[in-house]
């Protein structure tokens, strides 16, 4: 693959980055290449973990952990409660 020969042309390079790159490439090239074959990243993981982050923050007033932790589930969660007076209809 083009990954593996810019590694061996990397390994041989005199220019230190490079060489410190393929080191790390070579840590990790089990999961670069599922990462490539598969389509799946961690994005969807941290943009979640920032949420959550988020959101305990804004709970900082809170008087318990249960009351951060259900908010927690109910934003990261796809339910969808309707508020009342949300869906009147709005006459012209």
């Amino acid at each position: 693959s083009e990954l593996i020969a810019w590694v061996k042309w990397a390994r041989h390079c005199r220019i230190p980055v490079f060489v410190e790159l393929q080191r790390k490439i070579m840590r990790h090239k089990d999961h670069i290449l599922n990462t490539i074959e598969l389509g799946v990243t961690n994005a969807r993981i941290e943009a979640t973990n920032n949420k959550i982050k988020l959101l305990i923050r804004k709970a900082y007033g809170f008087r318990d952990v249960d009351s951060m932790i259900d908010m927690v589930l109910l934003y990261c969660s796809d339910l969808k409660i309707p508020l009342p007076n949300r869906n009147r209809v709005k006459y012209a």
